[in-house]
């Protein structure tokens, strides 16, 4: 019977664990999302630019810059050479210092590895005002796919 009661304390110590929260950045989270009514995420809704659009912003010479928001650990692997690269990771995007960086007068557009996390930034920067931030569909991944090793075949 004591057996029994141990096995059920220690089983519900676990669970009880598995449900436990971080009650700081719960407030932190609270504290950002309860500024966002539907007007606010209406106007902060990310448009998306895709590969085929991409290629063909570089092909036409237009002036944009990239916005790479991986960690350095990421960009260290595979980065960005495109010349108009701004390598900001995403937990220091919205920092003063760094929101000065960011471009007004051009189209923006944000990179990450997969595109869920360039979503976000994208969300987050058009809400609070930059109107020419768009979001890249798929990443740097999806770069890799498409390109493969004919790179110069794509833009030429």
């Amino acid at each position: 019977m004591k057996r029994g009661l141990l096995i059920a304390g220690a089983l519900l110590g676990f669970v009880g664990a598995g449900f436990s929260y971080d009650a700081e950045l719960a407030q932190k989270m609270d504290a950002l999302f309860s500024q966002l009514s539907p007007e606010v995420i209406k106007k902060g809704y990310p448009i998306q630019v895709t590969i085929d659009q991409l290629f063909e912003m570089i092909k036409k010479k237009e002036d944009f810059v990239i916005l790479d928001i991986r960690t350095p650990q990421e960009q260290s692997i595979v980065g960005s050479t495109w010349k108009n690269t701004l390598n900001i990771p995403m937990h220091e995007v919205f920092k003063p210092e760094n929101l000065s960086k960011i471009p007004k007068d051009k189209k923006v557009v944000v990179v990450c590895h997969s595109g869920e996390r360039a979503w976000a930034v994208v969300t987050g920067l058009r809400t609070v005002g930059f109107d020419n931030v768009y979001h890249f569909k798929g990443g740097i991944k999806e770069i890799a796919e498409k390109v493969g090793r004919n790179v110069v075949d794509i833009v030429k």
